[in-house]
């Protein structure tokens, strides 16, 4: 039977998953319905919801800290989001399954991109985008690249990579990991509604 910590700590993860999911379906719904907003409507949203990330980050750090079991179930999700405030991560799934450290799924969507290349269904920016992305996250989960991979890495990298710091082991932990996960898990919701509002055209009047 499961320790009380473990329950306690699956809990909290599938908590922080699912508000880190909620943040990202929002940067693909602004994504997606970037031609139906004008640019600055389009430049306000994605700040508002990279400062989110930021705030997320920073409850994260403090969840942490101290708490050896948490660094490592949470390790990946937080460099996930470095890599996403810092623009160096710019794609919602990649970002999504580098958090979850889910390898096989980003060889798999990598493989589908190597396909969609060919036929003409991606076009080369798009993939070389993505494919650095995915490679990059391969590597920070500690996965094998092959020297093809490792050369196309270098060759295209750029400066945006250079500000995905690696997380720090001082990370804080405690009885208060559930309310701050929590007020994420409230604004979230309340944000990622009204960009589904505006996509659809509906007037999204903002409480306060």
């Amino acid at each position: 039977m499961a320790s009380r910590g473990a329950i306690e700590t699956s809990k909290l993860k599938q908590n922080l998953e699912e508000q880190l999911d909620r943040l990202m379906q929002q940067l693909q719904d602004l994504e997606e319905c970037r031609d139906d907003l004008d640019a600055d409507e389009y430049e306000e949203t994605k700040k508002e919801t990279l400062e989110q990330l930021s705030e997320f980050n920073d409850s994260l750090k403090k969840i942490m800290s101290g708490n050896m079991t948490l660094v490592d179930e949470l390790s990946g999700m937080q460099l996930a989001i470095q890599a996403a405030i810092s623009q160096a991560f710019k794609t919602p799934e990649v970002i999504r399954m580098f958090a979850k450290k889910q390898p096989g799924q980003l060889r798999t969507r990598l493989a589908e991109m190597d396909r969609d290349l060919i036929v003409g269904k991606l076009g080369r920016d798009v993939y070389t985008q993505q494919k650095v992305e995915i490679l990059t996250a391969l590597r920070k989960l500690g996965e094998k690249l092959t020297p093809d991979d490792e050369t196309f890495l270098s060759t295209n990298a750029g400066a945006a990579l250079s500000q995905f710091v690696r997380v720090s082991s001082d990370l804080g932990s405690g009885d208060k990991v559930f309310a701050l996960a929590s007020f994420e898990k409230a604004s979230l919701f309340s944000s990622s509604w009204c960009l589904m509002a505006v996509c659809r055209g509906i007037v999204c009047q903002r409480e306060g």
